[in-house]
C-alpha cells in the first residue's frame, strides 16, 4: 500500500475497530469479583498475589477489560471456594440489593 491507496487503510482499521468493539460486546464475561474480594475483606494486590498474577490483571477482571482464561477462572473459583459460574457469567448478574 503506498501513497495510492485512497485512504482505505485508514477505513479498513476504523471498519475493524467498529467490528471489535461489537465483538468485545458480545463476548463480555460479567464477574462479581469485587463483590467478592469485599467480602472476604482482601486487596486487589493481595488476591493478586494468591493466584499468581499481576495486580493491575486483577483491575482489568473486575472491570471487565479482560476475559480470564479458563484456567485462571477457575483458580479464581477455588480460591473464593465458590462455582465458577458464582463468580463469572455471560450475563450480567442481577443486583444483590
Amino acid at each position: 500500500m503506498g501513497a495510492n491507496d485512497g485512504g482505505t487503510r485508514s477505513k479498513d482499521k476504523s471498519a475493524r475497530t467498529k467490528d471489535d468493539d461489537a465483538r468485545s460486546r458480545d463476548e463480555r464475561v460479567h464477574n462479581r469479583l469485587a463483590v467478592l474480594r469485599a467480602a472476604r475483606g482482601v486487596t486487589r494486590r493481595k488476591l493478586a498475589e494468591e493466584l499468581g498474577i499481576h495486580y493491575q490483571t486483577m483491575g482489568y477482571l473486575e472491570r471487565g477489560e479482560y476475559a480470564p482464561s479458563l484456567h485462571l477462572a477457575l483458580r479464581i473459583a477455588r480460591w473464593f471456594g465458590v462455582p465458577v459460574e458464582s463468580v463469572f457469567s455471560l450475563d450480567e448478574f442481577p443486583p444483590l440489593i
